[in-house]
């Protein structure tokens, strides 16, 4: 409806453009309409090419995907060229054209960023990890899930620089070893959220170390990580009360025997019990569920 409203308001109407740029239209109207929208609506005249201007200037939020399938280089180069009050990006749709050449500078502008999304935007180096953290002393949540380029001194800089970090996702960032993980956790001591998925380097260390810094955490990510064993399954249990969700998927040396003492307090697990999985294996061998008296 404030889309059809806004289309048929046109300048010569002297209504729509008349109400004060950015104290109405632009915090409390254009705020409602898909970007894909208010991108369309610059084609209606100079004088909405130039209101969706300044809405694209002070807009707090970019989702590249709110676009469509995907965003032209030229496109988001133009959209986020005069911002510099930006708190969240989302670019997970870029990876096929997304470089350092197009996200340095919007990074090197905007110094209130708390929530950057990169997830798979693999064409990008360690100086775009090194940028955010020199650029963004706020940032709260970081998503770096399959960006491999992601190596332990780009890391560092995001450690030494973002100490207020609540959540990253290093998911499948594979060069990232133990080494890396602590100091990270080191420094970054508010982390309630941590995603190591996928990564064949991390072990029991920094798992240990995970524990014993970070206090208030409540998900960590393991899956797939096969040199996590039980013993820091125990200390993570020790060391954070707060813990509310552990995957621990694929990890072959992780046993009941460590888990059970999380899934006793409650913390959900993505790895069933043992006797649960026999009882769901053996219904799937006979077809039904069968009777079990678990006091003998």
């Amino acid at each position: 409806a404030p889309w059809h409203l806004m289309m048929s308001l046109t300048p010569s109407r002297g209504c729509l453009l008349d109400l004060p740029w950015e104290d109405i239209l632009v915090p409390h109207i254009l705020c409602h309409l898909p970007l894909q929208q208010l991108l369309s609506l610059q084609r209606v005249s100079k004088s909405f090419q130039s209101l969706i201007q300044l809405y694209l200037a002070n807009m707090r939020c970019f989702d590249s995907s709110q676009i469509g399938p995907a965003i032209p280089r030229a496109a988001f180069v133009n959209l986020l060229k005069d911002n510099e009050v930006l708190q969240q990006l989302a670019l997970q749709n870029c990876s096929d054209w997304l470089t350092d050449r197009e996200l340095l500078p919007v990074i090197g502008q905007n110094h209130h960023l708390h929530q950057i999304q990169l997830k798979g935007c693999a064409q990008l180096s360690r100086h775009a990890l090194v940028a955010i953290s020199l650029s963004c002393p706020n940032l709260r949540r970081l998503s770096l899930a399959h960006c491999e380029w992601v190596d332990s001194l780009s890391l560092r800089s995001l450690a030494d620089h973002c100490k207020a970090l609540e959540a990253v996702d290093l998911t499948a960032c594979r060069q990232l070893k133990d080494e890396a993980i602590c100091y990270l956790v080191q420094k970054c001591s508010r982390l309630k959220s941590l995603s190591l998925a996928v990564n064949a380097n991390v072990g029991d260390v920094a798992v240990e170390e995970i524990a014993k810094c970070c206090p208030e955490l409540e998900h960590l990510d393991l899956t797939g990580c096969l040199r996590v064993k039980n013993d820091s399954i125990r200390v993570l249990a020790e060391y954070c009360p707060k813990l509310r969700s552990l995957k621990v998927k694929h990890c072959h040396n992780v046993a009941e025997s460590s888990l059970s003492i999380l899934r006793s307090r409650g913390v959900e697990l993505d790895v069933e019990p043992p006797l649960q999985r026999a009882l769901v294996l053996l219904q799937d061998v006979v077809g039904f569920a069968p009777f079990i008296n678990l006091q003998i």
